[in-house]
């Protein structure tokens, strides 16, 4: 654990792993998801716009090749940075077939200075044969499989229209666990209906799940996104910057150090933000959370309890 920053941060850790920086090269894979192409929903979740958390690359034309060789000249200039990840974050990165996830992770581990690769999925959409081709990458390469859970809660996943239960959570984690393969997963904070008891209770149940990672987000508002409608309307209240930063304070004390913490809040981009507008202020809501931390004399497990 990072003694400074009182949790064990991710670049810290890819540092400790491969002896310098490691940067992330976000991917497009153009793929979909069952809660957008109709077989559980065409919907998605209430906080999902039509980009699915991506960037579009893919359907500008770019090839995997082409976004990571892109995406590391601002690596290399900013960080001097030699190694990097593929980071597959668009939408659900485990739902096609296995012929076709073999050729995505093929041509982005090929590109020079790749150490490993990040996939973005939901825990629905893995199966013992798709877990067997990721394992085989996790062989000689740093892997990360990223789980969207967002809360332990199923009325809370049933609201949102997530499309999966806990349970489903759990059975992708079991299938996953001892095969070399990094499990990270995301939760959301400030979801409708949650009080801070309900949120903390996600952090004390992944605390004993297995996992080796969290991502830890604000629930914003998008422009275009069914919780924009609710929003609008009055249905939904945005977390207040203090109470978002005090609830991950609580949060970090609950899980165990070995957890990586591989995000601490959201970064929405500015033109599609609604609510909350601090949201949009990263770093000040980073420095909160550090500061608090050290006002209270707090670190990362110091509640954990197993």
């Amino acid at each position: 654990m990072d003694k400074k920053k009182r949790y064990s941060d991710y670049n810290t850790y890819l540092r400790n792993l491969f002896g310098q920086r490691v940067q992330k090269i976000t991917v497009d894979a153009g793929l979909s998801c069952p809660n957008r192409d109709g077989v559980l929903s065409r919907a998605g979740c209430i906080y999902c716009n039509a980009k699915g958390s991506g960037s579009g690359l893919f359907a500008k034309g770019l090839s995997i090749k082409e976004q990571i060789e892109s995406g590391k000249i601002g690596m290399i200039k900013k960080y001097k940075a030699k190694k990097f990840l593929a980071y597959f974050q668009s939408y659900s990165n485990t739902y096609t077939t296995c012929a076709h996830m073999k050729q995505l992770y093929d041509e982005a581990l090929a590109c020079e200075g790749m150490v490993g690769m990040a996939i973005g999925t939901r825990p629905d959409c893995v199966d013992a044969e798709k877990l067997d081709l990721i394992e085989s990458y996790a062989r000689d390469y740093l892997v990360w499989l990223e789980y969207g859970l967002q809360s332990v809660h199923d009325v809370t996943l049933k609201f949102i229209n997530r499309g999966h239960t806990y349970k489903d959570f759990c059975d992708a984690v079991q299938l996953t666990r001892g095969r070399g393969i990094n499990i990270c997963t995301h939760v959301i904070l400030g979801l409708p209906g949650e009080d801070k008891k309900m949120m903390l209770e996600t952090a004390k149940i992944l605390a004993d799940s297995g996992i080796n990672g969290v991502k830890i987000h604000l629930l914003y508002v998008i422009k275009g996104t069914a919780l924009d409608k609710l929003w609008q309307k009055g249905g939904y209240t945005p977390m207040e910057q203090k109470e978002y930063v005090e609830t991950v304070c609580d949060f970090l004390e609950l899980l165990p150090d070995q957890i990586i913490i591989q995000r601490i809040t959201g970064d929405p981009h500015s033109d599609e933000l609604r609510a909350p507008m601090w949201a949009g202020r990263y770093r000040e809501t980073f420095n909160m959370i550090q500061h608090t931390l050290e006002q209270r004399d707090s670190f990362q497990g110091m509640k954990y309890n197993p």
